[in-house]
């Protein structure tokens, strides 16, 4: 069963720092491209970075978070993480990972990925 589950949400005040981890099961992540979306009810799902399969590499960021967030991969575990840093409250929203093969081609658009986690809460505030 293909499977994408995130974690790492939680409560921070801004300036903090959280990481979010995207692991998959039954599929291998290194031939995906695997995007971060965020959403906040009332407002259209985001966009917020992706990562080409590991052939490529290539990362791809919105610029409200650029300087800010880290995607990278941890091949070993299978796993695809958003280093989130200088968390700001506009940062609040539910976040979701993707998945996609293989590149990140036009990456923020969701409709183009086939496979969804559940996602998970980011809340910003002081």
């Amino acid at each position: 069963q293909v499977q994408l589950v995130e974690s790492g949400g939680g409560l921070v005040q801004p300036g903090d720092s959280l990481r979010l981890s995207c692991a998959a099961s039954g599929f291998n992540l290194d031939y995906y491209a695997i995007g971060w979306f965020r959403h906040v009810p009332g407002k259209e799902r985001e966009g917020v970075s992706c990562i080409s399969s590991s052939t490529d590499g290539s990362t791809y960021y919105a610029d409200s978070v650029k300087g800010r967030f880290t995607i990278s991969r941890d091949n070993a575990k299978n796993t695809v993480n958003l280093q989130m840093n200088s968390l700001k409250p506009e940062d609040t929203a539910i976040y979701y990972c993707a998945a996609e093969d293989p590149t990140c081609t036009d990456w923020d658009r969701d409709l183009r990925y086939n496979y969804w986690g559940q996602g998970t809460q980011v809340t910003v505030s002081s």
